[in-house]
């Protein structure tokens, strides 16, 4: 592979860059192609205000789940096939949501359709395999930028699209044809891509089920960070039963049923961990959790809060400034727009400079961030907060790709497993922070986040610069060692 980092090439490890971010770009596309077309689907059927709730929840309800099934299974099959099998399924989802016939079926595909949205973990397997430690962070950061434009694209094209396609059904043969893009590109990235660049070893987890922990204070530690993930989804099933969509009864059933998913982990974790209750685990072959754990943290904090803000910004926009819903969704736009930029300057920081450093840089900056958002009122010129908004956006969008810049060189067979975990805590925080938009104001919402990225700071002081190498036992039983600094 040649040193130099040749963005505009189409060869070697760049070209399955491109054709990668690709992947991940029509999965945000496909995920988020209802947003834009959110009033066609009101009025065909006839829905209440909160039947769309319901609809924008159940979106990303699948995606917390999902995100830690698809780690384990990239991380055992390989991310070409699990990539190029997640778009083909996802597509069928999509034409169902497209041609649905009834809200019941319009909630119900709308709750598989959440899994695409698990896309994004299959590329940071996929991105690590191919690019060296020294250029990760940037590769990972084009990778999660580029691909999350795939949302603001939707909302860009699709409405124009159905204008199109013309009459009242216009709306489900534009979301029928991203389910179409989804389904050649299936194809197209599986006969175009490869998981390993020649000659080298994909390396698997010994065992499947559960993270593979270094000791028994780690394996307590594991359990503890799925806790959240569990009671996300039940924080999610309280708010539908809220919102009509549950009965008592079945949140009741819900509830139990997360309880005992919950204990099936537990199960898992020990059948594959209890070698850790026995013996030591090898020195060469160790790792620390923490490092997940805090980076699940700052995921939390950043994409979490991305999620949200995206989601009330252009209503905080209408009712702040007096603005048209148009203007107020222009302007809104631009804390998404940043993320061409931020996501891949977070990773070229990391990769240039201390990883630790730069994530606690861009945590103290997003913090600032949201304290200023926090201030903003109607006596702030326009031009003002739009630019404090873009700021704060950077920032965030920044420590996402500082994140993700470190993923990949904590342990290199679990790689997947650690991003889809991470991933998982963005949509966490997501739920989190809506939830508690739902019982203050705008300014109060502003502040909780920037309280969080404090936590979130103190947390990151306890990471661990990655330096010398990490190892990997080959099939043969030797050991390789794999740079990541």
């Amino acid at each position: 592979m040649s040193d130099r980092f040749k963005f505009l090439s189409f060869s070697g490890r760049i070209r399955i860059l491109h054709l990668t971010w690709l992947a991940f770009f029509i999965s945000f596309f496909v995920w988020f192609n209802h947003a834009p077309l959110l009033s066609s689907i009101r009025e065909v059927f006839g829905l209440t205000p909160q039947q769309v709730k319901s609809l924008l929840i159940l979106n990303v309800a699948m995606t917390i789940p999902a995100r830690i099934v698809i780690g384990m299974l990239v991380d055992h099959f390989g991310p070409k096939r699990v990539y190029s099998g997640l778009l083909f399924l996802s597509s069928f989802f999509c034409f169902a949501f497209a041609f649905a016939q009834s809200y019941e079926q319009l909630a119900l595909t709308r709750f598989l359709l959440g899994f695409v949205g698990a896309g994004f973990v299959i590329g940071i397997r996929m991105i690590s395999e191919w690019f060296p430690a020294r250029e990760v962070g940037l590769a990972e950061g084009i990778y999660g930028g580029w691909g999350n434009f795939g949302s603001a694209a939707a909302a860009m094209t699709l409405p124009s699209l159905a204008l199109l396609y013309g009459g009242e059904d216009g709306w489900r043969y534009a979301i029928a044809t991203t389910g179409g893009v989804a389904l050649i590109y299936s194809i197209v990235y599986f006969f175009s891509v490869s998981d390993t660049p020649k000659g080298s070893t994909y390396f698997k987890p010994k065992k499947t089920g559960a993270m593979e922990v270094s000791s028994v204070g780690d394996f307590f530690f594991y359990l503890f960070m799925n806790l959240p993930l569990y009671l996300a989804l039940a924080l999610l099933t309280w708010k539908l039963t809220n919102l009509g969509l549950f009965t008592a009864a079945l949140a009741n059933v819900l509830y139990i049923g997360l309880s005992l998913l919950y204990a099936y982990q537990i199960y898992h974790a020990i059948k594959v961990n209890h070698r850790v209750f026995k013996e030591p685990v090898a020195e060469f072959d160790r790792y620390k959790f923490k490092q997940v754990a805090i980076l699940n943290l700052a995921y939390f904090i950043s994409f979490g809060s991305e999620l949200a803000v995206v989601s009330m910004l252009p209503l905080f926009f209408k009712d702040t400034f007096g603005l048209s819903q148009v203007m107020a969704g222009m302007l809104a736009s631009g804390f998404a727009f940043m993320n061409l930029v931020a996501r891949p300057s977070g990773g070229l920081f990391s990769d240039k400079f201390s990883r630790k450093v730069t994530l606690l840089i861009l945590l103290t900056g997003l913090g600032i961030g949201y304290l200023t958002l926090s201030r903003i009122d109607s006596s702030w010129p326009l031009v003002l907060a739009v630019a404090a908004t873009m700021m704060c956006s950077f920032f965030v969008q920044a420590a996402e790709g500082a994140v993700f810049a470190m993923v990949p060189l904590i342990k290199r067979r679990l790689t997947g497993q650690i991003a889809g975990m991470t991933g998982a805590y963005g949509n966490v925080g997501a739920v989190v922070f809506l939830t508690i938009y739902s019982f203050v104001d705008a300014h109060t919402f502003f502040l909780v986040i920037a309280g969080a990225s404090l936590a979130g700071m103190l947390a990151a002081l306890f990471l661990d610069e990655p330096k010398g190498h990490m190892a990997e036992t080959l099939p043969d039983g030797t050991v390789q060692m794999i740079e990541v600094e």
